[in-house]
């Protein structure tokens, strides 16, 4: 993870190509189909194939505990515990609270560290624009896996 805390104007060559997915998932959005479904999740696994990154927010450490940051969670209407991930500084930046700590982290590390996260239900892109919520049967096929 690289990071990039308090730095709003960076472009980092890992998120170039992440507009790709901002664009599928707009697609998605104005078309919601099983094909455009489809077609949002290949351009994802596309971009993890090719080492792209997100731009991820931590918590700071609580008192007491030593140098242990946690990835931003969300919690939904029904109570379900969600990470978020942003695929630019600009989406990051239109949170409703702006983050202070954020970092780059590989999108397919990113996957397999949620899947290993009991708590967690699965990744929302993008929480507050063009939005895709992605829980473990999506980030299953995304990586090719069974679930």
């Amino acid at each position: 993870m690289n990071n990039i805390a308090g730095k709003k104007d960076i472009t980092d060559d890992e998120l170039k190509g992440n507009e790709r997915i901002e664009e599928a998932i707009s697609s998605l959005q104005k078309e919601p189909s099983q094909e455009m479904l489809a077609h949002t999740l290949t351009v994802i696994r596309r971009r993890m194939n090719e080492n792209g990154q997100f731009v991820v927010a931590v918590e700071p450490p609580k008192p007491g505990q030593v140098m242990s940051m946690q990835l931003k969670a969300v919690k939904t209407g029904d109570g379900k515990i969600w990470w978020t991930a942003f695929t630019s500084f600009d989406e990051e930046l239109k949170g409703a609270d702006s983050m202070k700590s954020a970092f780059l982290t590989d999108i397919g590390r990113l996957f397999h560290t949620a899947l290993e996260a009991a708590e967690i239900k699965g990744i929302i892109i993008n929480p507050w624009n063009r939005t895709i919520m992605l829980d473990r049967e999506l980030i299953n096929i995304i990586l090719g896996q069974e679930s």
